[in-house]
């Protein structure tokens, strides 16, 4: 049997040892000083953030896929950040997917022992045709799940990049993975609770994965998200200030010319500061891969 005592995320902090007897002030306060140490552990594992980036913006320019895989907080997190990268960066659902011990129903409800089983990630990444050019990120706070393990180890049997992210230093999952990421953010305030500092590390790390990805394969123009999905009122709004914000154009312009483009707001931006037709911006966007920036080049 793993002795859990091994692990720090398991171990007991000193500062919240009578944390039951404590004030709702004083609980709140240690949390807070407890939280902004994340921030600093993670800025330490930046040099193989990096490396991961790198991975990953490699497979999507190859027409590969990302794929976290985890379980609990660890797996809810992953497919929280594949979720958002739809209507933030108007990607296809396949294209950047979360794999959770126990399936979607794991989301809201615990299923017991699908955490151990280390065949179940790699059954679901052959289920979604798992290829070399395709990125796998193994998500465990412990650094020990079966379920990362197995899949990680599928992943590199297939050819595919791999890369494990832990809070524990040292962690098992470091070794079945090319690039391990590892923020070991200390004892929890409540004792094995990871979806607290644990859990806000593997936000911040999955932050940084995707949106780096995406802003170095041209779904960024400046520090505007120019491939939001319009896909309700708010957003629809939000991607006509995106225009005004790109071009210094008014309300009407960027109204117009969000309508001429077929709601594409890349588009859009790229026929009013060119001059080009439709047809002629989409040319010019299409040679210059997607890159606003590179598409206003002469």
């Amino acid at each position: 049997m793993f002795d859990l005592n091994k692990l720090m995320t398991e171990s007991r902090n000193d500062k919240s040892q009578h944390l039951d007897d404590m004030s709702i002030a004083a609980i709140l306060k240690l949390m807070n000083a407890e939280d902004q140490t994340v921030p600093q552990n993670v800025a330490k594992a930046l040099p193989q953030i990096q490396a991961a980036v790198e991975k990953i913006v490699h497979s999507f320019q190859h027409q590969g896929r990302l794929f976290y895989i985890g379980a609990g907080t660890s797996g809810r997190l992953g497919v929280l950040d594949a979720a958002e990268c739809v209507p933030t960066f108007g990607t296809d659902p396949e294209m950047v997917q979360g794999l959770i011990a126990g399936g979607m129903p794991a989301m809201t409800t615990a299923v017991e022992g699908a955490e151990d089983d280390q065949n179940l990630a790699a059954t679901a990444l052959k289920a979604r045709q798992l290829t070399p050019q395709d990125t796998v990120v193994g998500i465990a706070a412990s650094g020990r799940t079966p379920y990362v393990l197995g899949g990680l180890d599928y992943a590199a049997q297939i050819g595919a990049s791999t890369i494990s992210l832990a809070c524990n230093q040292g962690a098992c999952i470091s070794q079945h993975a090319q690039i391990a990421i590892e923020v070991p953010v200390g004892p929890e305030v409540l004792t094995g609770s990871t979806r607290l500092k644990s859990g806000t590390a593997q936000k911040l790390v999955l932050n940084m994965l995707s949106t780096t990805a995406m802003i170095k394969i041209g779904k960024v123009y400046q520090n505007l998200m120019v491939d939001v999905r319009p896909t309700n009122a708010k957003l629809i709004e939000r991607a006509k200030q995106i225009i005004m914000a790109a071009t210094d154009c008014d309300y009407a312009t960027a109204e117009r010319f969000f309508s001429a483009s077929d709601q594409n707001v890349k588009l859009a931006i790229v026929m009013l500061l060119t001059d080009l037709t439709k047809t002629e911006a989409q040319a010019r966007l299409n040679k210059a891969q997607g890159f606003v920036g590179k598409s206003l080049e002469k």
